[in-house]
């Protein structure tokens, strides 16, 4: 089925768990990921960050090819361009046909943010698309002046009519150090949740450590995005194979990696709490 995120995670927010968004850029990877959720009977969404779509697979070419491995499915499937930080692309993205966007206006001051966020809302409406905004310095693991404020939050929320929020409260975009396991600030993401009683967003999943992520769904995250762990997970699986059998098959290996990969996604499926969630 394919569904904006407005019905997956407002059920979510009632629910208390999460939806995983899982980074993808291709057939492959969004396949993978949408039989992962298929086996697990869970809601899930394909983000297309910005720079992939950019330089490797613009809107027009992989939102019908979403939409139709979706309609293939019998979960719920939403297919969201991840930090959208251009107004014509993300414009562009619903017109092309992706059911959500998220609007990253963060280098912006709190009105700046808001005006472009709403604009975005306002256009999504059209087509009934659900809108992502984000409050907050990403990877603003130090420093209480630039993870987000609760105040802020539930303004930025009214006046935008956003329908998720992505905080920032210790996370960061990226590969972490060997070993090294984020501290997050969940007393601020209490403040923020009890505020704004909306779905909130967890943006840097990657390697944020199991405890982490049960404690951020126990404490009102709703959707946890994943992109490294899940990159990864496919690179390791090439080189297995590899490793293996150095003259495999290139489409033998990819087909197999497609297959391993999925095992990353249904460990972050049981750990958002979303297994047997979907419509």
């Amino acid at each position: 089925m394919y569904v904006s995120m407005k019905g997956m995670l407002k059920r979510a927010n009632e629910g208390n768990y999460a939806v995983m968004a899982i980074n993808c850029f291709n057939i492959e990877t969004a396949r993978a990921v949408i039989n992962a959720a298929q086996s697990l009977r869970a809601p899930i969404i394909i983000n297309i960050v910005q720079e992939h779509m950019v330089n490797h697979c613009d809107s027009n070419l992989i939102a019908p090819i979403v939409k139709k491995l979706a309609q293939r499915a019998s979960v719920e499937v939403a297919l969201n361009f991840d930090h959208g930080e251009e107004i014509g692309l993300l414009k562009k993205a619903l017109v092309d046909g992706y059911s959500s966007v998220m609007v990253d206006a963060s280098r912006y001051n709190l009105e700046g943010n808001i005006r472009m966020t709403r604009e975005i809302v306002e256009f999504a409406k059209q087509f009934d698309a659900s809108v992502e905004g984000e409050i907050g310095c990403m990877g603003a693991s130090e420093g209480d002046d630039m993870k987000t404020n609760p105040d802020e939050a539930l303004r930025f929320a009214k006046e935008t009519g956003i329908d998720a929020l992505a905080i920032s409260f210790g996370s960061s975009h990226g590969n972490y150090p060997e070993g090294y396991v984020p501290e997050f600030d969940f007393e601020r993401l209490k403040e923020i949740k009890e505020k704004t009683k909306m779905p909130l967003v967890l943006h840097g999943g990657s390697g944020s450590g199991d405890e982490n992520i049960k404690r951020c769904v126990e404490f009102g995250i709703n959707k946890i995005n994943v992109g490294c762990d899940f990159m990864n997970a496919n690179v390791d699986s090439i080189k297995q194979h590899l490793k293996k059998d150095p003259d495999i098959n290139y489409w033998v290996m990819m087909h197999q990696v497609e297959i391993d990969s999925q095992e990353l996604v249904k460990k972050y499926i049981h750990l958002s709490g979303s297994e047997g969630k979907s419509l």
